[in-house]
This record gives structure tokens, sequence and C-alpha cells, in this order.
């Protein structure tokens, strides 16, 4: 549990070493922050954690994205200053309620913090988020190191009050991961604002909602006024023989290799500040537009008719780092370096282990899912054989089925992730007569993202006691015609068990349940 004893006391401010995921953890704080919630995922984990910390809060993990951005937002338009965290992917699973919040607003600030992740360390793709802040209308932040997450932090809590509208910052592996020193603040007071029973701003059915859809389009050209005037879009003017036009990590790279150049550095990204865009451009003579990931700047300022050079698409792949950035100034191709690494493996002594090695030995197909159990994929374990996203293992496995009714095909889902995705599946799975195994590998944690707790082992982010999901009565209810719990590495009887099920004319659920060997 992170410490929050550092805070700043009356007489003295104090000065931390912080993360990124830290530093908008303690931002958040002193900007007022009442609620918090979310599912782990890195890179953006630690927020929770380390805002966890903090007694006065109230900090939870949420069984999903979707209902940790549903509470979130409740408690901001509740009238306390909330915060919602996620990675990219988990972005999407909240793109529900995301969407329409933007709609609604709130009543007192609410803040989206999602982390990206350009390289996958740790994820199934590279998306990258800020097309979403055109797609939902929404004010998007983006510092470019911890110190600067800490101050967008608080400016985002202020502007999603200015203007009646959650606010996303945008972090990246490196930012999140990355340490900075940095003075701490006193806390704000933010006063609760009263319940505002407000029908036509908060509930959206078709004739509020084209109310709601009129003011968003006004708040839009508002945000973009003041994204001309904020000092988060920053002018440094050097050299103006070179000026570049970027934003997040990627402005910090740039800088060490052309520290005399002149810069407009985007901390709001979105909306887009035309005008001093324009000024820019007129004030230096070449105008280089350089950003990790998708061509989000260069496609805006292309619709403005200014010329300029920017990187080759080839480094739309992957991170744009530091000795990255002369080739892609000069428009040269990227040359992929296939460095030696070695691969991730399940640790040693996993139970995972002993699930898929009965999986292997059956011949059996497997439809895998988002875990530690993913890296079953890759030798020596090789028996997992599919893998999109949360949940799929369990649905997967249906629709697999429909396909090759006769051949032994099973899914894996870990304890976490079926209660943050696979429950529905398998209601989906007993309602329309699916067969097969579903495998719960239950380790009794969520152990990807670091050891986090979930409804399954009755502990909450505090590790404090609270009401533990029952897996076996929950996959019951659910409509599973068999639910058994075996220890996989009981091999004998657990080879027995999987043997026994894989031939019936049923829907099965095996719950594998061991204890992750890191668990202290």
């Amino acid at each position: 549990m992170y410490d929050s004893g550092l805070m700043a006391t009356k007489k003295k401010s104090t000065k931390a070493f912080l993360s990124g995921n830290e530093a908008v953890a303690y931002g958040a704080y002193e900007a007022g922050l009442k609620v918090a919630c979310a599912y782990p995922g890195t890179p953006s984990t630690e927020i929770l954690e380390c805002l966890a910390g903090f007694k006065d809060l109230d900090v939870q993990w949420s069984v999903n994205e979707k209902v940790a951005y549903e509470v979130a937002l409740g408690a901001a338009v509740g009238g306390v200053r909330s915060l919602f965290a996620c990675k990219h992917v988990g972005l999407n699973v909240a793109m529900d309620p995301l969407m329409t919040s933007a709609y609604t607003g709130i009543s007192a600030g609410f803040v989206i913090v999602v982390c990206d992740d350009p390289g996958m360390h740790s994820s199934q793709n590279e998306q990258d988020t800020r097309w979403v802040s055109i797609y939902a209308k929404l004010p998007m932040l983006e510092p470019s190191s911890p110190r600067e997450a800490k101050e967008h932090i608080k400016e985002a809590f202020k502007i999603s009050e200015r203007f009646d509208t959650p606010v996303i910052v945008r972090m990246t592996t490196r930012i999140s991961h990355t340490k900075e020193d940095m003075l701490l603040a006193r806390r704000e007071t933010a006063k609760t604002a009263p319940l505002d029973i407000n029908v036509e701003k908060y509930v959206m059915v078709p004739g509020y909602a084209r109310k709601r859809h009129a003011l968003v389009e006004k708040r839009i050209n508002k945000l973009k006024k003041f994204a001309e005037k904020t000092r988060l879009n920053k002018v440094e003017i050097n050299d103006k023989k070179l000026g570049f036009i970027t934003s997040s990590i990627t402005y910090n790279y740039i800088k060490e290799h052309y520290p005399d150049a002149s810069y407009l550095k985007l901390g709001m990204s979105y909306p887009f500040c035309d005008d001093k865009i324009r000024e820019f451009a007129k004030t230096v003579r070449k105008v280089v537009v350089m950003e990790e990931l998708d061509p989000f700047i260069e496609t805006h300022i292309a619709t403005l008719g200014i010329k300029f050079k920017a990187k080759d698409e080839s480094f739309m792949q992957g991170e744009l780092t530091p000795d990255l950035i002369p080739a892609a100034v000069q428009g040269k191709v990227k040359k992929v370096k296939a460095a030696p690494k070695r691969p991730p493996r399940l640790c040693k002594g996993c139970p995972h282990f002993f699930s898929f090695a009965t999986m292997k030995k059956l011949g059996l197909f497997v439809a895998g899912d988002i875990g530690c159990y993913t890296l079953a994929t890759l030798p020596p374990a090789s028996a997992l054989h599919t893998c999109v996203c949360m949940g799929a293992g369990v649905t997967f496995n249906e629709g697999l089925r429909k396909a090759h009714p006769n051949k032994k095909i099973v899914g894996v889902v870990g304890d976490s992730t079926f209660v943050h995705s696979g429950v529905t599946g398998l209601i989906n799975a007993a309602y329309n007569n699916a067969k097969g195994i579903i495998f719960i590998l239950d380790n009794n944690i969520t152990a990807m993202t670091g050891g986090q707790q979930n409804p399954a082992t009755g502990l909450t982010i505090r590790n404090e006691k609270t009401k533990k999901l029952n897996l076996k009565k929950l996959c019951l209810a659910c409509g599973a015609d068999n639910v058994d719990v075996c220890d996989p590495t009981n091999r004998d009887e657990f080879n027995a068990l999987v043997e026994k099920r894989i031939n019936e004319d049923a829907l099965s659920v095996i719950i594998a349940k061991h204890p992750c060997k890191l668990l202290r």
C-alpha cells in the first residue's frame, strides 16, 4: 500500500520522487478528489493502488471498466470530484457510458485517465486513444512527463467543472512508469454539490438527448476558444529555422536531439488550437509534426493548409523512442532491429502449467483469454490457441464449436476475468444450449497486473474483508449443467475429471483452483 503521509503541510511543501501514475494520484488528491474507480490493467494499475493509500478517499476495484466508469460518473453527477482510470483497451469496455456522459455532463469534476501502451508491452493491440476525444467530443489533455501529469490532472478537474464535461487525460507507458522529482501541495477543499433532480440533463431519452447534443456542439466551440488561451499549449520560440509541433513524451525525446529548435507543445491535444498552430507555422521556416503512433495531429494540421514534414508511415508502429527521432525527423523509413529478447513464460511452479498440460495431453483446441495464462500459448506449454479480449475465452468456445461441433474445443478464463466479462458469456452459452468445457483458472488473485484483489478473493483494494463471490454457485445459477472444483496439481484426479467431462453432451465448468505461487 502506498504511503499518503508525504502530503504537504500548512507550513511547507513536500518534495517527492513519483512515477507518472503516482503523480496522477497525488494530483487528483490535491484537487479534492473524493471517489476513484478502476479495473487493474498495465500500465494504469498503480493509479488506484496509490489512491487507496489515502484513507479519506472512496477507492474501489470494480468488476470491469464499464462498471468502474458508471460508479465514478454517478459520483460526479452526485456532486463530488471523481476519477476513472484504465488502460487503452479498458476504455473500449467503458465506451457505452462514456459516449452518453458527453451529453449529460456532470455536477462536479470528472476525469478519465487512460494509459496507452505504444509498443504493446502488455497489451493485445496498440490503439491510439486520441481519436476517442474527437469521436466522443470530449476535451483531452496530454502530459509529457510525470510532473506535468500531476498538474494536468488538477487542471482537468477545473476544465471539467468550467465546461460541464468529462475530461480525458491520456498517459502512455513511459510517462506512467517514469519517475521525476516534484513538489506536493496541500489538498483543496472541494464542496459536495447538492443532488440535482434535472431529468432533461441526466435522463437521455431521445427528446432530451437531442437538446443535450446541441449543447455539446456549443461546448466544443467554447473549448476551442479555451484551447487558444490555455497555458497547456506551450509555444517555445528559439531558432526559427526549425519548428516542431508535438505532444506527450515525444516532446522530451525531440528536445534531446534538437534543443535549439522552436516548439509548439500541445498539452491540450483536443480540441485543437488552430489559430496558435497557424501563427506558429508562420513564425518558423520549416514545420515538422512529430508524434507517437497514429497521425492524429498530422491529419488535423493538413486540413489547415499548412505545409509541414512528418514521419514516414513506418514509424506508426511501436514506440517513437529517442534513438528513432533523427531518422523520423529526416523522413527516413524505420529500420526494425531484431534485438534478442527472452520470451515471457509462466512462473516456475505456476498452477496453470498443470491445467494446460492436461489440455495438451488430450489434444484440445483451447480458446484463450486475457491473463497470466495467455502465456500458455508459448513454449513449453504451447496449449492455447486464441486470445482476443477479456471474456472471449467463454464466447469463442461457443462460436468455434458452431463451426466444428465434433471437435474437442474448450474455453479458458481466469477468476478475475470471468467476473469481469465471462459471466454473460456463460449465461449466453447456457441459454443457447452450447456444450463443452469452460475452465476457470482460479489462482485466488488478479495475478498478471501484480496481484490485485477481486470479488472472488473476498478482499477489497485495501485488503479489507468483504463479501466473497462463490464461483461455483454463480456458474450453476448461470445455467451450467456441471460445475466441478478441482486442484490441477492433483494430476490424476484432474486428468480423470477432464476426460470425463469432455466426452459428455453437456455444458460444464471446471474451476481449476490453486493459489498463485507469488501469493504470500
